[in-house]
């Protein structure tokens, strides 16, 4: 695959980004792509490796040699086609996945992996570009519908699979707008959300129908999805927040990031203040802000605290600091624990680690502070190292600390779908079925809080095992 000395000739070049002084002022994407003929370069670093671990490392199994070579070649085109029969959506993973393939790549072993990740975002954008993008509508229409609840990443690819072998697809969304925490938990300048607005607008051209405002459980009944339609999909992911059970975490200034993020997004997209922040306006400007919760929601946090003009922000972590680098000889190809730098990070933080949030101080309305305590970890026990208590001075704690799984009030109660011990719909990977009869269940909802690649997939292998279940046989792949 790619130049057999490629990777001998070239070193890695990954894309760049604009200066953090430049970029801080805006929510635009800030990404510089190499130009055409320094990426069919790195794509000609994919040496022939014999055993293609990029492929594991992937949780979509993207044909990663394959596109490589295309694009060493030249043949954009036909790069597009395979990257697409793995991944639905392959502009969001090309900007917003940790690249798990790129840990995987055999040339990791000597910290130089390919640019997988850039290699694919510029080949769908190139592909959006030169109008190889449209619908694919289906030949002939299969008579059975089915409704899928959610419309964040594994929503969207099972309803397009769906859609795609023939099926009549609906949909819904609580929200106002579709893309699930796509839409309104990937800061924009992540992710711009006019990258959405162009799905939408194709997967509604192969006859994908999407309600939003409507959640089901509130709105709509779930009784009445399971008695209008032939099959009906969960996959409206884990949104039941970890919350921080500390004196004091009751004040106005102690907030989820979701909330932080979500109304941010809203004010980019136009809306006005009073829609974007209905529990009254939510802003980092001229604070001293916090944010407890080390990955990367909470990069996100420090990254839009950053253009709010926050005063300062600290990001507390409760794990120890990771090294720097990891030890390959007991990682590789596995994703690796070690410290990593977003580009937020880059614009301006101050990290901290093995701090546990004892108290949050403030005067009953108005946050002032943050008590903390240093904790050591032995034998994966915690312990507090006692007189290590200090306090951070803060106007604005944001809780960046993760999901415990699927909401369960309203859609999950009314749908009386049995859950796992960790509180997500129980369901295979095989069937993806749930307890309910033709209910079916993927994503975050299905498997807990993960990453975007992750949720695509099931959406993906949901709707094959959906397609089989009402047709007795599948042409969609897993």
């Amino acid at each position: 695959m790619g130049k057999e000395t490629g990777f001998l000739e070239l070193d890695r070049r990954d894309r760049d980004y604009l200066d953090p002084k430049e970029r801080v002022h805006n929510y635009r994407e800030f990404v510089v792509q190499p130009d055409e003929a320094t990426l069919q370069g790195q794509a000609s670093r994919c040496m022939n490796c014999g055993i293609p671990y990029c492929h594991n490392g992937c949780p979509v199994n993207n044909i990663i040699p394959d596109w490589n070579h295309l694009v060493y070649e030249g043949d954009w085109k036909s790069a597009l086609d395979v990257l697409h029969s793995t991944n639905n959506f392959p502009e969001f993973t090309g900007r917003i996945c940790p690249a798990p393939c790129e840990a995987s790549c055999t040339l990791n072993i000597v910290d130089q992996p390919v640019t997988i990740k850039s290699i694919e975002c510029a080949i769908v954008d190139r592909g959006w570009k030169e109008g190889w993008i449209a619908p694919q509508v289906p030949a002939r229409k299969t008579g059975k519908t089915v409704a899928v609840v959610g419309s964040g990443p594994a929503g969207l690819a099972c309803a397009q699979q769906l859609a795609r072998a023939g099926h009549t697809v609906t949909v819904f969304e609580k929200n106002d707008r579709i893309g699930g925490l796509l839409r309104y938990g990937i800061p924009d300048f992540k992710m711009e959300k006019h990258l959405i607005n162009r799905r939408a607008v194709q997967m509604e051209a192969e006859g994908v129908e999407f309600k939003t405002s409507k959640e089901v459980g509130v709105d709509i009944s779930f009784k009445s999805l399971a008695e209008n339609y032939d099959a009906v999909v969960l996959a409206g992911g884990a949104e039941d927040p970890r919350q921080l059970l500390i004196p004091g975490a009751e004040m106005p200034g102690v907030r989820l990031a979701m909330e932080f993020l979500t109304q941010q997004n809203k004010r980019n997209a136009g809306d006005d203040e009073v829609r974007a922040a209905p529990r009254g306006s939510l802003l980092a400007t001229g604070k001293r802000v916090v944010v407890i919760g080390g990955g990367d929601t909470g990069s996100d946090c420090v990254g839009t605290s950053n253009r709010q003009g926050a005063t300062s922000v600290v990001q507390l972590e409760i794990m120890p600091k990771p090294p720097e680098k990891e030890d390959k000889a007991l990682t590789w190809p596995d994703w690796p624990l070690k410290l990593r730098t977003s580009s937020s990070h880059e614009e301006g933080v101050e990290r901290d680690w093995a701090v546990l949030a004892k108290r949050v101080l403030g005067d009953g309305e108005k946050v002032t502070g943050l008590e903390c305590v240093r904790v050591e970890w032995k034998d994966g026990q915690m312990q507090e190292i006692v007189g290590s208590d200090f306090v951070i001075e803060a106007d604005l704690i944001l809780l960046a600390m993760g999901f415990v799984g699927p909401r369960k009030t309203g859609l999950l109660d009314q749908s009386g779908v049995e859950l796992d011990p960790r509180g997500n719909v129980a369901a295979d990977t095989v069937s993806y079925a749930s307890s309910v009869d033709n209910v079916y269940a993927c994503g975050d909802m299905r498997r807990g809080q993960s990453l975007v690649v992750w949720a695509i997939r099931e959406g993906r292998q949901c709707a094959r095992a959906v397609d089989e279940a009402l047709m007795g046989v599948t042409e969609l792949p897993r």
